[in-house]
């Protein structure tokens, strides 16, 4: 017999951890190679680990709710034939005082450890004895947040003092990172740099105080026997620790342009009964749109940024998300990769499969990955615009309102007069940080231009 570590899989170049939401197989069981052994959650989406051989599992290595490294393993499958070995020694990685090894370095050097995780050896007691001692404390640390506090030495005071973003406001790497980061730029007043004796009382011209955000404290909600407690859900907790996140990190500014889709709406409507019938796909106008948003990227690649501290990483590739609503009222960002590749048969496709997916939960953590810049419909629920929140790291996300049949000014060659056409507004958010307002509005007005230059007499 031989023993295969299941070890959680690499799920993109964000993600570093996984929460274990459910076990699909209990000890004893036989398993198939890529039968689902159990169901994971990121600050992405679900999904389930198969395994990667025919066995038995012998061993669960992990609970439910416990939040595990990529590369740990997390069960033991029981094969036939070989050595009864395994590659790395599993007895220590449930331990609670597991520390991942790392190198000593700068903290941007922390996002790519974290990602080489299953490279990372796991070994019980690797604490060293100092000062700081992150053991006595109810809160939970990852192995990898107690590695960054050690090796930039942040006190047990100070780590409790950070406000946590995670899973049941857990403190993630970026959690960390950024606090690091405010610290040696003197944004947060730490523990081994508070002054001695008080300071003398600031001028009127002099800058406020910056308290730190941990001393902030939510307002209490009174509640009396009528109302109803409802428990949010762990995604609708991670979209809203999201949500708070890119307002407290990019300054958003909007751009707001009105466009005429008229002749889209005539082709579509002409043309939708043909491509259903020859392609078995809904031509829906999604697709059409994200055609335009692909080209106008394009032509202006520094809407297709993001920002890493001080410095700007240019994307060479097009992956537009598209925000989809799930059946319980919450949104998921599948993505569409390279979608300047793509024909409009082939933008069709991606669409309608992503949007399926995503409503019967079937995405892979590869689905939502990578995205280069956003693309939401407000219009689905009849708000003809909106001020969406960028989708970080991205800098810029744009808003598709109702389309409406509006009186309008028809220009032609024999004067003007009024007609009846079909509009709708664009709304785009950008990161006034990088994105100036001459960007972020040329970007949004030739997008509007791409849609009313549509070809009504364009062929499938």
């Amino acid at each position: 017999m031989a023993r295969f570590e299941l070890k959680l899989p690499k799920m993109g170049e964000s993600v570093a951890e996984a929460t274990i939401t459910a076990w699909l197989k209990n000890v004893g069981d036989t398993i198939e190679m890529d039968e689902p052994v159990l169901e994971i959650a990121t600050d992405k989406v679900d999904s389930e680990v198969p395994s990667e051989v025919d066995g038995k599992l012998v061993e669960i290595l992990f609970n439910v709710d416990d939040v595990v490294a990529v590369g740990q393993t997390i069960a033991i499958i029981e094969t036939e034939g070989g050595d009864d070995s395994s590659n790395t020694n599993t007895e220590t990685t449930k331990n609670e005082d597991t520390e991942i090894e790392v190198k000593a370095g700068a903290p941007s050097g922390y996002a790519e450890q974290a990602t080489q995780t299953a490279e990372a050896q796991i070994e019980k007691g690797m604490a060293t004895a100092g000062k700081n001692d992150y053991s006595h404390t109810d809160s939970f640390y990852s192995p990898l947040v107690k590695n960054i506090a050690k090796e930039e030495n942040i006190s047990m005071d100070e780590l409790e003092s950070i406000n946590g973003t995670g899973k049941d406001s857990r403190v993630t790497k970026n959690d960390i990172l950024k606090f690091v980061e405010d610290r040696k730029s003197g944004k947060v007043v730490t523990s081994s740099s508070k002054p001695s004796a008080p300071a003398a009382p600031a001028s009127h011209s002099a800058a406020p105080k910056q308290v730190p955000a941990s001393t902030t404290k939510a307002t209490p909600v009174s509640v009396n026997g009528e109302d109803e407690i409802i428990e949010m859900t762990r995604m609708g907790k991670m979209i809203s620790h999201h949500m708070v996140a890119s307002v407290q990190t990019s300054a958003h500014v909007q751009s707001f342009i009105e466009c005429d889709v008229t002749n889209i709406w005539n082709w579509r409507k002409k043309n939708k009964d043909a491509f259903l019938k020859r392609e078995g796909e809904n031509l829906t106008f999604t697709p059409i749109f994200m055609e335009a948003v692909a080209q106008a990227i394009k032509e202006f690649p520094m809407i297709n940024i993001a920002l890493d501290g001080d410095k700007i990483i240019k994307r060479k590739n097009i992956n537009l998300g598209m925000a989809a609503a799930l059946p319980d009222g919450n949104l998921i960002v599948p993505v569409i990769k390279n979608a300047d590749q793509l024909n409009l048969v082939g933008m069709a496709k991606a669409v309608n499969d992503l949007a399926k997916r995503s409503r019967d939960s079937k995405l892979k953590p590869d689905d939502t990955q990578g995205g280069t810049y956003t693309v939401t419909n407000v219009g689905t629920f009849g708000s003809i615009m909106g001020t969406p929140i960028i989708n970080q790291p991205q800098v810029a996300i744009l808003a598709l309102g109702a389309i409406r049949k509006v009186p309008a000014v028809v220009e032609t060659p024999d004067g003007d007069f009024i007609g009846i056409r079909m509009k709708m507004f664009l709304s785009h958010s950008y990161d006034h940080r990088v994105v100036n307002g001459a960007l972020g509005g040329q970007f949004v007005q030739r997008v509007a231009q791409l849609l009313e230059a549509f070809d009504p007499e364009r062929s499938i």
